[in-house]
């Protein structure tokens, strides 16, 4: 069977996948998909992978695990979708890295599960929004310390990548930028459900739409409802178009409210981002899905 982890990471999902996948539940069902969502993640994984954290993770704890695989016979693919997997938000940042835990905890998953096809994907963010709003969910006292004592320029995805790598090279690991979603988001959803290139998704552009004044959803709708629509590739670029002359700003800029967290440095970290995509690209393992 194949496992898969929908792991995040935070403020990048907002429930989306979950409802996705549910939404095309009956193509899901017809592969032999199984989803389950934060729920089971709350009651089953999380008491586990923070017994990790604390270096007390037992053996029945871990055999309990293998009784959440569905055991129908037409049952090919399991999906778990949490944010948690990796990190629990207020551990997402320490000892001057992103995900420091995601590495073991991976290898936690890996043995439990070592006698079927594991995947783990994940939606990345640009650090220059995503440390800002992390580091505002922590207290003032976290923070300031966190501030104090961490390099925050230093900080990107690649550390995360390379330790769940090397605690746990079985685990295939399937990528894509945030910022992407709106134009990958049928994609990413077969991707993680394991369907062909060609499958049809319901509401495939949904999050697109709502980013896109009137007369831009109108364009999306005609584009992609027409007998033939374009290919694959031309259909991407034709949306990538409508999307930068209707977009409606308020809808993807956001405020940072972290202080001293200016425009500079968001384009700093924008171009290390844009370089760490690209590196990730070439780690043998690791699928990055692009527009």
């Amino acid at each position: 069977m194949h496992v898969a982890f929908h792991a995040g990471v935070a403020f990048t999902d907002e429930g989306r996948v979950l409802k996705s996948l549910k939404k095309n539940s009956e193509t899901l069902a017809a592969k032999g998909v199984k989803i389950f969502g934060p729920r089971r993640y709350k009651t089953v994984f999380r008491p586990v992978l923070n017994d990790l954290d604390t270096q007390v993770a037992d053996l029945a704890s871990r055999q309990n695990l293998k009784t959440l695989l569905p055991s129908e016979p037409n049952a090919q693919r399991t999906i778990f979708s949490s944010q948690g997997f990796a990190s629990e938000p207020p551990l997402a940042l320490q000892d001057g890295q992103l995900y420091p835990l995601a590495g073991r905890r991976m290898a936690l998953l890996e043995q439990v599960y070592h006698d079927h096809e594991i995947e783990l994907f994940m939606g990345l963010r640009n650090p220059g929004s995503f440390i800002p709003k992390l580091l505002m969910t922590f207290s003032e006292q976290s923070r300031a310390e966190i501030i104090r004592n961490t390099d925050l320029s230093c900080l990107s995805w690649i550390g995360m990548i390379e330790d769940i790598r090397d605690l746990a090279p079985s685990i295939q690991i399937t990528l894509w930028s945030n910022e992407d979603t709106p134009f990958i988001w049928g994609d990413v959803i077969r991707a993680l459900a394991g369907l062909d290139e060609d499958t049809a998704i319901v509401d495939e552009h949904d999050l697109l739409l709502s980013l896109l004044d009137e007369a831009g959803q109108n364009k999306v709708l005609e584009l992609t409802e027409q007998g033939s629509p374009p290919d694959r590739i031309s259909l991407k670029d034709h949306l990538a178009n409508i999307f930068e002359d209707h977009v409606q700003a308020e809808k993807v800029e956001e405020e940072l409210h972290l202080p001293g967290w200016n425009d500079e440095i968001v384009d700093a970290f924008s171009e290390l981002y844009e370089q760490d995509l690209d590196r990730l690209c070439e780690i043998p393992g690791v699928r990055v899905l692009k527009p």
